[in-house]
Formats: structure tokens, C-alpha cells, sequence
């Protein structure tokens, strides 16, 4: 709304599961319940904007004091005073170790490097110091990209005139979960972990580099909506490696009650009507023009306030049960 966009029937359509009673938001009751409690975000920029979400509903009970981010303000930290309650915000958009090479502007100017058996320590480093963690992978996991194991390069993705074997995206994804949940089954300290799901973009006529829009302002209807191919690859990465392996090596255990999935699949890519779209700034559009397609669109981040609250709708749900 404040950059512009002119219709507001997306605000009003809210997620209802068949089989629970999924209430709104209540900021009140999760901040009584995280009294003196540290949480921590741990993906991309789609991790970022759950985290905005999230802001949203509990300023309207207090707002918080940030008190630290990085040069880059992808990294960030707010403290709730009244509640000793903290939201830590990490960036590590493939959650292994990466070297990424970008200009000012965000362009890439070389190969993504990616290092498969080495976790980002920037999250890892921090882990001991959170009750709760939610944490996701995302589309950062697509791009070009050359990966290494044990010192070594063993291939890549698309990496054109390199002479290297084509692994590609769904071999890193599989490895990159493999350690993400390695390491979160055998460290001693054991926070409540949300494994968030993947979170699916509404590209139409085209992609983020080539003129996709989306200008839909109804959810989806029943079979209007066809799954992507990619969308179902990641999405079954996800669950092959969360409930065959994370799951099942921590059924014998106690602690298998502290791995959850968030799964936020469903419930969003009914929702092309919520992205950002070409409001990602104010007036968007060139001067004189009123053509959306002259404009990038942004059909993978949502709007704030919109279809990501109910993302915070299930987490409460999901602490409050626990």
C-alpha cells in the first residue's frame, strides 16, 4: 500500500486448514510466551520478509529496539525491553559456506563457490544462543554455481566452458540439508527448529530477468493452479530429507519433538495475488508510463501486511501446541 498498489482485497483472504482452529496472530499471547527467550532466523531474503512480517504483528504490542546489523543490514538483531525477547535475523542464503561475488548493484560477477560438507559459520556460531530457530532454503539455491567437497571442486551448476560435471541445484540442495540437519541432530544444545518449506514464486510470462509480471489480485481457485516442475523437485528434497532421514534418525529420541516442519508450501502458492509485484518502490513506474511491464516485477517476496502473516499464524499455533 505504501508504494502504491492500488487494490486491497489481498489483505482480506486468510488461510483455514480443515482440520485445526488456525486463530489470527495474537502478538500478546506469543510474547508472554517468549518471555526472556532469543529466536533466530536463519535463510534469505524470503526469511527476511517473514521476519518483517513478524515485526509487524508484534509492534503492535511493543515496538522493538534494534540493537545491531551488519554494514549491509542483512544481518540484525531487535530486542522486545519489556519482554527480554529477542529476533535475531542471519543471512545465509544457502546455509553451507559460500563465496559469492556481486557488484554494487547486486549483480553477479563470478561463479558462486560453495563448499557442500562446510555449514555457513555465521549461523552455526550463533545456534547455542537461541531457544527457537527457524530456518529455510530458497531460490538462491538455482543460480550458477561451482561446488566443492573436502578442499576439492567436484562440479557445478550450468557452469558453462568450465569442463566441469553438471551436478546441478538438486544435488546441492540434498547435500546442503544433509549437513543443515547433521549438524542440528548431533550438536548438545537443542532449540525448538522450524524447518520452513519452500516458498513458491508466481512468475507469468516470463521470469525475474526477462519481463515476468504478476498483476493477479484473486487467490488461485481449485485446479487453477499447476505445481512447477522445479517447485515439486525442491519441495520433495525437502521432505525426502526431512522426514526420511532428519525424522526417522530422531524418532527413538526425545528430541525429535523440537524438529518441526513449518510448511508453508500449500497455503502460499494459492496466493499469486500477494506478491510485491512492481511495487517494490515507490512510484514504480517511469515517468509518463503506466505500463507494468516496463517495470521489474518482484513475484517472489511478499506483501507486508498479506498472505506471509499466516506464516506467523502457523508458528504461534505451533508453539503455543508445544
Amino acid at each position: 500500500m505504501m508504494n502504491g498498489r492500488p487494490d486491497m482485497g489481498y489483505l482480506h483472504w486468510t488461510w483455514k486448514p480443515y482440520q485445526c482452529d488456525l486463530q489470527p496472530f495474537d502478538g500478546v499471547r506469543f510474547l508472554d510466551a517468549m518471555r526472556n527467550k532469543a529466536w533466530g532466523l536463519i535463510g534469505d531474503s524470503i526469511l527476511r520478509n517473514q521476519v518483517q512480517s513478524l515485526l509487524c504483528l508484534l509492534s503492535k504490542v511493543e515496538v522493538p529496539v534494534e540493537v545491531y546489523h551488519d554494514k549491509e543490514f542483512k544481518n540484525r538483531r531487535w530486542h522486545f525491553q519489556s519482554y527480554n525477547f529477542t529476533i535475531s535475523l542471519i543471512w545465509t542464503p544457502f546455509l553451507i559456506k559460500s563465496e559469492i561475488f556481486e557488484n554494487e548493484h547486486g549483480e553477479s560477477t563470478s561463479e558462486i563457490q560453495l563448499h557442500l560438507d562446510t555449514l555457513d559459520t555465521i549461523w552455526t556460531n550463533q545456534y547455542e544462543s537461541f531457544d527457537y530457530v527457524i530456518i529455510s532454503g530458497g531460490q538462491w539455491f538455482l543460480k550458477t554455481a561451482v561446488y566443492w567437497e573436502k578442499g576439492k571442486v567436484i562440479g557445478c551448476h550450468y557452469c558453462k566452458n568450465k569442463n566441469l560435471i553438471e551436478l546441478g541445484f538438486e544435488h546441492l540442495y540434498h547435500r546442503s540439508l544433509q549437513e543443515v540437519f547433521r549438524f542440528i541432530i548431533s550438536t548438545k544444545h537443542k532449540p525448538v527448529v522450524f524447518f520452513r518449506t519452500w516458498s513458491p514464486d508466481h512468475f507469468e510470462k516470463g521470469e525475474w530477468f526477462n519481463g515476468g509480471t504478476c498483476n493477479r489480485v484473486l487467490p488461485y481457485k481449485k485446479g487453477e493452479y499447476t505445481e512447477g516442475s522445479m517447485e515439486r523437485v525442491m519441495r520433495g528434497i525437502e521432505l525426502e530429507e526431512f522426514n526420511n532421514k532428519a525424522i526417522s534418525v530422531l524418532s527413538s529420541s526425545d528430541d525429535v519433538e523440537k524438529l518441526k516442519l513449518l510448511d508453508t508450501y500449500r497455503l502460499s502458492y494459492l496466493r499469486p495475488d500477494g506478491h510485491v509485484g512492481i511495487y517494490r518502490t515507490p512510484n514504480p513506474f517511469p515517468k509518463g508510463s503506466k505500463n507494468a511491464a516496463s517495470v521489474q516485477n518482484d513475484c517472489l517476496h511478499w506483501c507486508v501486511p498479506g498472505p506471509i502473516d499466516a506464516w506467523n499464524d502457523l508458528i504461534l499455533k505451533m508453539v503455543l501446541d508445544s
